[in-house]
């Protein structure tokens, strides 16, 4: 039979170890497809990837964000550590800034990872709770860079949101010609950041409407099942 069959799903249940192996080639494909075409890519794709039918991929993973929840667990968890370090780092305008060159680099490695980190998926409750457990900390490091005297006092904690959204912006635009042209826009960004400033910012955006923002990105990128084959 041929693997991509959707028929062939349906009227031969797996074996447990076969439902195994397919589950690790499913997230071994979404692992390639997100990395490369970012979260727009759709389930259909990552079937095809994984040389399994499109029935196969919905048993293992219901919803697009049971697949991204799995496949990007170890990210979160590299990125809650990565908090962790900055946090532990006694030169809190280092730290600081020493977690954000480390988290940009991690969307630049990994354009579905860059659209994890500017939306929200409130089904995949594991995920967020490592999320909010890595804002918890952000909002440390921020407090820490303002006592020292090195960070702007008007600086919030959806500036660090707004910061991963653009640069999510540049490595897509110019992963492919320039993939190091984020480190450009964040040097810029952080200088704008430390004190002295040199002028007042804008209102930063209010906390409920910019995760509103990061759940209506997610939606974008999550189509619906009737919708994966397109």
């Amino acid at each position: 039979m041929n693997p991509g069959d959707p028929q062939a799903d349906d009227t031969t249940p797996p074996l447990r170890s076969d439902a195994e192996r397919n589950r690790e080639r499913i997230l071994a494909a979404a692992r390639s497809v997100f990395a490369r075409d970012g979260l727009g890519a759709s389930m259909a794709s990552v079937a095809r990837e994984a040389g399994v039918g499109i029935a196969t991929l919905f048993r293992r993973f219901p919803a697009k964000e049971d697949l991204v929840a799995a496949v990007f667990a170890d990210r979160m968890d590299a990125y809650v550590e990565a908090v962790a370090t900055a946090l532990a780092d006694c030169d809190p305008w280092h730290g600081f800034t020493g977690y954000l060159h480390t988290v940009c680099a991690m969307q630049a490695a990994d354009r579905g990872f860059a659209d994890v980190l500017t939306m929200t998926f409130p089904t995949a409750k594991t995920l967020e709770g490592r999320r909010s457990q890595a804002y918890d900390g952000v909002v440390s490091l921020i407090d820490r860079a303002k006592a020292a005297g090195h960070l702007r006092d008007d600086f919030t904690p959806q500036d660090v949101a707004l910061l991963l959204m653009a640069t999510a912006g540049v490595i897509t635009a110019t992963a492919a010609d320039a993939p190091d042209a984020w480190r450009r826009i964040l040097a810029l960004m952080i200088q704008s950041f430390q004190t002295p400033v040199r002028g007042p910012l804008p209102a930063p955006p209010a906390h409920a409407a910019l995760y509103r923002a990061m759940i209506n990105l997610g939606r974008a990128d999550s189509p619906s099942r009737g919708s994966a084959g397109s």
